[in-house]
């Protein structure tokens, strides 16, 4: 990714995109968190956000569970291991870049 002569060498693109990083944010905040719960936190459709969770899902950056409250679905969504790290990645690699941003300005 480059702007006027800068770029992000190291960024995870399945997390930069917007929805997909905040979903992993907030579960990086948290244990874990149902499916409606992020789509209020996100403010994503429930289409929009199953498909960011199915990606996220399908590059093991979380785990999603299916099971039952009651008699009510409940979808658990958890940051995994390979998650958590390639999330502590992504937000070094933006630091650099911010801080070499900060660097061509001053």
């Amino acid at each position: 990714m480059s702007r006027g002569g800068l770029t992000i060498e190291g960024i995870d693109r399945l997390i930069h995109e917007p929805a997909r990083l905040i979903v992993m944010t907030i579960l990086n905040a948290v244990e874990s968190a149902d499916f409606l719960y992020l789509q209020r936190e996100t403010g994503l459709t429930k289409g929009n956000l199953s498909a960011h969770l199915a990606k996220l899902d399908a590059e093991g950056y979380i785990t999603i569970e299916k099971t039952y409250k009651g008699k009510i679905p409940l979808t658990i969504c958890r940051l995994s291991e390979a998650g958590r790290i390639a999330f502590g990645r992504y937000r070094a690699e933006w630091e650099k870049f911010m801080k070499k941003t900060r660097l061509k300005r001053a």
